[in-house]
């Protein structure tokens, strides 16, 4: 099966629908996890970046869309990974030793502030 990137303006939902979802998410969390991992945080209820740091992952020219991989720290909490892809479906990333793939600039963002603990105000999408 042939890669192809998912077209433009493909990805909106309502409002109604990211409540029901993000509701549905937070309900179960816990209860999807086994009775020994519940109650540690391992799984986000949100990330949340500064857009300054995806201006290289955006500046690369060969950059045509974002993919999102989901990573475990050592103390097992689940983290975002980004990196920028291309047309093709490609991952634009460093290579090992600080090189960059054929599709140069690559970056990869983890950083963020990770909610819990570090939570934004109260709204629709996180009551």
């Amino acid at each position: 099966m042939s890669y192809e990137l998912p077209a433009p303006g493909s990805h909106g939902i309502t409002l109604q629908e990211a409540i029901g979802m993000t509701t549905l998410y937070r309900a179960n969390r816990e209860a999807i996890l086994k009775d020994e991992y519940q109650g540690m945080d391992i799984l986000v209820k949100s990330h949340t970046f500064n857009i300054q740091d995806f201006q290289p992952i955006f500046s690369n020219p060969s950059c045509a869309g974002l993919r999102i991989y989901y990573g475990m720290s050592e103390d097992l909490k689940v983290h975002a990974i980004v990196v920028g892809t291309d047309n093709e479906g490609n991952d634009i990333i460093p290579l090992q030793g600080g090189e960059t793939s054929i599709n140069t600039g690559g970056v990869i963002l983890e950083d963020s502030k990770r909610c819990p603990p570090y939570c934004p105000p109260p709204c629709d999408l996180n009551p």
